[in-house]
C-alpha cells in the first residue's frame, strides 16, 4: 500500500517550486528589462551616431509595437520560468548536472563556447522550421509582425516559439549529463547573459558593429545587427551569432555585406534593401 505524504514534506516541495518559478521570473525579466532598456538609453543617448546608422531608414516602430513586444516579452518571461524551474529542479533530483561551485577558468572557457557553439546551431535549423508554411503563422509571424525591429523585439514571442526557443537549454544540459558532463554554473550563466546582450543587439535597428567587421576575416563569421535587421526585412538570414550556417546552406542575403558597408560608411542604402519582403 501507498503511504500517505508527509504534509511537512509536500509544503516544503512546493514552497521550493515557488521559490524556483519566481527565481525564474525574476532572473529573466529582469535580465530582458536591463539589456533592452540599457540599448535604448545608449541608442537614445548617441542619437546621432544611432540615426546615421538605422538600417531600415524609411520606417520606425509605432507605439503599437513596442507595446505589443511588451506584452508578449512577458508571456516569454513566463514561459522562461517555468523552464528554469525545470532546470532547477533537475538539478536537485540528479537529472541535470550541474555544478554551482568554483570553475576552473578553462572549464567555465570550453563548456561556454561549446554551448554558444551547439546553441547557434539549434537555432539556426528551428528558426529555419519556424518559417516553413505549415509552422510559421503558428510560431513564428507574431515575432515578424516587427517589421522594424528594436531592442525590446528580442522577447516577442508566441507561446509555442518561446516554448521552442527555450528548450535548447533543459536539452542541452540533459544530454550533456547523459554523457557524465557536469556543466559549471558561470559557463550557463556567461551564456544565458551573452545570448540575451547578442538578442537586443541583433534587434537594435541601428548597426552597432565597426565599419569594415564584414571584410576582416576573424571577424566577418560573426553576425552583425544588418544581419538580422535583414531577416525581418527579406527573411533570409537564419542565424543567430555566426554567419556561418547561412553560408553553408545559401540562405545568407546576397547583398549583405554590401548593406552593412554601405549603413557603416553613411553611404545610401540601395534600392529594396530597406524594405521588408511583402
Amino acid at each position: 500500500m501507498m503511504t500517505p505524504a508527509d504534509p511537512a514534506t509536500l509544503d516544503y516541495a512546493m514552497t521550493r517550486v515557488a521559490d524556483h518559478f519566481m527565481f525564474g521570473i525574476y532572473f529573466d525579466l529582469s535580465r530582458y528589462l536591463i539589456a533592452a532598456g540599457a540599448l535604448t538609453v545608449l541608442l537614445l543617448i548617441f542619437r546621432g551616431f544611432a540615426e546615421t546608422r538605422r538600417i531600415q531608414r524609411g520606417r520606425r516602430a509605432s507605439r503599437a509595437d513596442y507595446t505589443r513586444e511588451l506584452l508578449s516579452s512577458m508571456r516569454t518571461v513566463a514561459v522562461y520560468a517555468v523552464v528554469t524551474l525545470a532546470i532547477l529542479v533537475g538539478r536537485e533530483t540528479g537529472v541535470i548536472l550541474m555544478k554551482i561551485q568554483q570553475a576552473t577558468l578553462w572549464t567555465i572557457i570550453w563548456q561556454f563556447v561549446v554551448i554558444v557553439i551547439a546553441h547557434n546551431a539549434w537555432f539556426y535549423w528551428a528558426h529555419r522550421a519556424m518559417h516553413s508554411k505549415r509552422l510559421f503563422r503558428a510560431t513564428h509571424l507574431h515575432h515578424h509582425k516587427s517589421r522594424t525591429p528594436t531592442p525590446w523585439t528580442a522577447y516577442s514571442f508566441t507561446m509555442t516559439e518561446a516554448v521552442i526557443e527555450v528548450a535548447f537549454v533543459p536539452v542541452f544540459l540533459f544530454t550533456t549529463s547523459q554523457l557524465g558532463i557536469a556543466y559549471a554554473g558561470f559557463a550557463i550563466l556567461f551564456f544565458i547573459w551573452h545570448q540575451m546582450i547578442r538578442n537586443v543587439m541583433a534587434h537594435a535597428g541601428s548597426e552597432l558593429f565597426p565599419t569594415g567587421w564584414v571584410d576582416n576575416p576573424w571577424t566577418d563569421w560573426i553576425a552583425t545587427t544588418t544581419h538580422h535587421d535583414l531577416h525581418h526585412s527579406s527573411g533570409h538570414n537564419f542565424g543567430f551569432y555566426f554567419t556561418f550556417w547561412d553560408r553553408w546552406m545559401g540562405t545568407e542575403h546576397p547583398r549583405y555585406r554590401e548593406a552593412f558597408r554601405e549603413v557603416t560608411t553613411r553611404g545610401r542604402e540601395p534600392e529594396g534593401l530597406a524594405e521588408p519582403a511583402e
